[in-house]
């Protein structure tokens, strides 16, 4: 599926496949039950979702001339594997990571503000080793141990006690305050 990143215009395939998805989240979202089904069913849905993965891979691999069935089948196993990867992964997140975690809570808060900047800086890094002689591993574990404390200390230091955190995560307690204040606080 071409992604919308050419223009500012969305193909009517990214609208469908991404907006599916989407339109999908936003039914489920209050459908406590229907979540909990995706809790309990993880095991299932993580080996479906390796085995349709895998079996995207093979037949991916098939040489040419391939023939139209096997195209189908293996676009069908790979939109399935997409589905089925979702389920796994929020159905394990219920399953081992409902708990509150101080770190989730604080990585989550971060996130929007990490997506929002991320680009820039890749690129510039991915720019200044560009012309190492590196081989690619080393040059994309030095991006991510570069970019990622950088963004990090970015929100920590500009928003998350700032106007701009306000606008992303809500309203937050000063600095001084602690996790158990700002929880007492919320109920």
């Amino acid at each position: 599926m071409p992604t919308p990143d050419q223009s500012l215009v969305t193909n009517l395939q990214a609208v469908v496949g991404f907006g599916t998805a989407f339109d999908f989240g936003w039914l489920l979202h209050r459908q406590t039950d229907l979540i909990r089904i995706l809790e309990r069913r993880w095991r299932f849905n993580l080996v479906l979702a390796v085995g349709l993965i895998a079996a995207s891979f093979v037949l991916a691999n098939v040489p040419p001339p391939r023939p139209d069935a096997i195209r189908l089948a293996g676009v069908t196993c790979y939109a399935l594997a997409i589905w089925t990867t979702s389920f796994a992964v929020i159905g394990v997140a219920l399953r081992f990571l409902s708990g509150f975690s101080a770190t989730r809570r604080y990585v989550a808060d971060a996130s929007y503000w990490l997506y929002l900047i991320h680009l820039p800086i890749v690129m510039a890094l991915q720019v200044a080793v560009s012309s190492l002689d590196w081989p690619w591993p080393v040059k994309f574990a030095t991006i991510l141990l570069v970019a990622v404390p950088a963004m990090f200390v970015s929100y920590q230091l500009l928003v998350r006690y700032s106007f701009i955190g306000a606008v992303l995560n809500g309203r937050r307690i000063g600095k001084a305050s602690g996790v158990g204040e700002l929880i007492r606080s919320q109920s």
